[in-house]
């Protein structure tokens, strides 16, 4: 059973898109369980980077108002698909699919936090502060590479305010896509397990993306997770976006680099599946049990199903308790 921590297959059914990567008739087969559906509303420019080196610009903010009617949109998209949606770790259940409704970008939520308990009642379990650009609450990270995360500021007061109250509630707050302070931010004020749900280690490849040795230890400290991201800019040394050039032996590497520096109760998957380019080894959902099979190969029956959903599940338990 895989649950993952990333996915855009709501943004592809949103704009009328073909999704590229996830069938939810036959994903089950394949092993997929589900996990992170992400509600996230595009940047007009929110495509793939150039060949490296790059710096692309933080993207423009959204408009409340405007991200609000979207974000609306999007959860009734996500509504229509024959999916489950998870409020407890009991939810998931081998061989059917189920979804944690997750905000990739937290514009939807009003500034003064007056709408987020009722998002919770509708079933909002995670929330990624920032995608890569400003909103009310942080600065995410612009797209550069080779560059270190430490971009700009961090959380603003609204921010902080916003963790907390993910903490009181039982929402999980996901540090993907924020710059290096905002996540010491979040450090800082969480109670919760530190969450990266799709990003990978900078040591392997020096995107702004990705994390640092530091911020893993964090993680690991905090009893926390990193899913692994296939998004192959994010995954190679030398950033090219080369998709039939990138074997599984490049997610399994920093699988490895991850479970080396934090223990592999702290490493999962976070496939960015329908919003990435992934190497072409894999393809999408139907890839999987190849890829669990390379790890079969290095790690034993147990730590496998800790990295393809024990992890998760640990992790959600502690949180939305």
């Amino acid at each position: 059973m895989v649950i993952d921590g990333h996915n855009d297959l709501v943004l592809q059914r949103w704009r009328g898109d073909h999704p590229k990567h996830i069938d939810l008739e036959t994903a089950a087969e394949a092993g997929f369980a589900g996990g992170f559906f992400a509600l996230h509303v595009p940047s007009p420019y929110d495509g793939d980077p150039p060949p490296p080196p790059y710096a692309l610009p933080i993207a423009e903010a959204i408009p409340a108002d405007e991200a609000a009617r979207i974000t609306e949109e999007l959860f009734e998209t996500l509504c229509s698909l024959p999916v489950r949606r998870a409020e407890s770790v009991d939810d998931f259940r081998e061989g059917e699919i189920t979804a944690i409704v997750h905000m990739e970008g937290a514009e939807a939520i009003a500034e003064d936090l007056s709408n987020l308990e009722d998002w919770y009642v509708r079933g909002l379990r995670s929330i990624g502060i920032v995608w890569s650009r400003p909103n009310a609450f942080a600065e995410g990270v612009p797209f550069e590479f080779p560059a270190l995360p430490d971009t700009g500021p961090g959380l603003t007061n609204a921010g902080k305010a916003l963790v907390r109250a993910c903490n009181e509630l039982g929402i999980l707050v996901d540090v993907s896509h924020l710059n290096e302070r905002g996540f010491w931010d979040v450090a800082e004020v969480s109670e919760r397990p530190l969450v990266a749900t799709h990003s990978n280690a900078h040591a392997l490849c020096a995107s702004t993306r990705n994390l640092t040795d530091a911020q893993l230890i964090a993680i690991r400290e905090s009893a926390g997770v990193v899913g692994v991201n296939f998004a192959v800019t994010f995954l190679r040394e030398d950033g090219l976006n080369d998709f039939e050039a990138t074997g599984l032996d490049e997610i399994v590497r920093h699988v490895d680099y991850l479970a080396d520096r934090m223990g592999i109760d702290h490493v999962a998957f976070g496939s960015d599946f329908d919003g990435a380019v992934v190497p072409a080894a894999l393809g999408g959902v139907s890839g999987l049990p190849q890829l669990v099979d390379a790890l079969r190969e290095r790690y034993d029956a147990g730590e496998v199903d800790r990295i393809t959903h024990g992890n998760w599940l640990r992790v959600l338990d502690a949180t939305w308790r």
